[in-house]
């Protein structure tokens, strides 16, 4: 290891940045947050109209929120691994793995261990019975999504959103090696073989908890990745991309919307639930793409800077998010300030929201900062 790390000291690294996807990494999130913070224990707000339309129908899961940071990882990593190839020769496992695990591990295995030992000495403190049902070994080996399918939900909150992790982490497992064994030529045979098995893994376990089996979702980072590889690949795709009407290119985001809206009943077949997930990164990996290489948008999102400001904390915010939800929902019920919906729109949802970007501020710069310094010691190519 020591070798691998002298040998990305000694080479001048390649800088690869792509301002927009902090803010387009915010907005998944937020479509997360939004799917958490509308909580409530009573009746009567859950039977009003705007609880049922946000709650109900957009914001009822953050699945979609979820779908856009597979597909946006499946790009990115597709991305720098494709130009670290070129750029070195070839595709250093070791150093990925290092470089993933200080980014990545850190901060999880808090969660981890905030799920099983904190919180439970937290409700036990608040009077409430702790009843954790996931398997801290599954959980540590980022198992957790298979966690999930064997021993439902789990009790912590925190513990609740790692599904996602584990499973990216899986793909960041399988995805380096691929690209090692296989000659570039043949890149293209990668994500065609990936989202054919995923789509008839879902046709044949169509009657399972799909959406949490790594096989069934892998599809996500294979069509980001496909994207990736299309822009390096293809130079006439490229130069669609690049010069493509700023008009026509409204068509993903009007879609995702349409999706938030109606996907429920979109997806009500048994085919379209198959598929379902090709739909959806297809438009993903359209918006990522025009917001990378088109040189005619309408606008970049990187233009909203607190935003984009923000995205460069989302990982934090997505793993502590729940954290802080429980935090602002604990003290307004304690306060009686949670018996009306106001209370939700005007103090529930914006302190969550204050108090998760507060704590993921101070994960990031106190915490997992350090570690991002160590990961860029292993990288080849790095943040411009």
């Amino acid at each position: 290891m020591t070798a691998v790390n002298n040998r990305t000291t000694e080479l001048k690294k390649e800088k690869i940045f792509f301002p927009n996807l902090d803010g387009l990494r915010f907005f998944s999130f937020l479509v997360v947050y939004l799917s958490h913070i509308f909580s409530t224990k009573y009746d009567y707000i859950k039977q009003e109209s705007w609880y049922k339309f946000v709650k109900g129908r957009i914001f009822y899961d953050g699945d979609l929120g979820v779908s856009f940071f597979f597909v946006l990882s499946g790009f990115l990593i597709t991305y720098l691994l494709i130009k670290e190839k070129e750029f070195t020769g070839n595709v250093h496992i070791p150093s990925f793995y290092m470089r993933r695990a200080l980014r990545i591990w850190p901060l999880y295995y808090f969660c981890v261990f905030f799920g099983f030992w904190i919180f439970p000495l937290l409700k036990t403190a608040f009077g409430q019975i702790p009843n954790e049902t996931a398997n801290p070994v599954l959980c540590s080996l980022f198992l957790n999504n298979f966690d999930r399918v064997f021993n439902g939900p789990p009790d912590a909150s925190v513990l609740s959103v790692l599904w996602s992790v584990a499973i990216e982490e899986q793909f960041y497992l399988l995805w380096p090696i691929l690209f090692y064994i296989i000659p570039p030529r043949f890149y293209s045979y990668i994500f065609i073989i990936i989202i054919i098995g995923s789509v008839t893994f879902r046709t044949v376990y169509i009657d399972r908890q799909i959406e949490l089996l790594t096989p069934s979702v892998i599809s996500d980072m294979a069509m980001g990745g496909l994207g990736a590889y299309l822009t390096i690949a293809n130079k006439e795709f490229l130069k669609k991309i690049e010069k493509s009407n700023r008009i026509f290119n409204l068509i993903p985001y009007l879609v995702v919307i349409i999706f938030l809206l109606y996907r429920q009943e979109l997806f009500s077949t048994t085919f379209l639930t198959i598929i379902r997930r090709i739909i959806i990164s297809f438009f993903f990996v359209w918006i990522i793409l025009e917001q990378n290489f088109c040189k005619n948008s309408l606008f970049k999102i990187s233009r909203l800077r607190t935003i984009t400001k923000l995205g460069k904390y989302t990982y934090g915010l997505y793993c502590l998010h729940t954290i802080a939800i429980l935090i602002v929902i604990s003290i307004l019920q304690k306060l009686g300030l949670n018996k009306h919906s106001w209370e939700i729109w005007l103090l529930q949802l914006p302190l969550g929201m204050l108090l998760s970007i507060v704590i993921s501020y101070f994960s990031f710069t106190y915490f997992e900062s350090f570690f991002l310094k160590l990961k860029d010691r292993f990288a080849y190519i790095v943040k411009q």
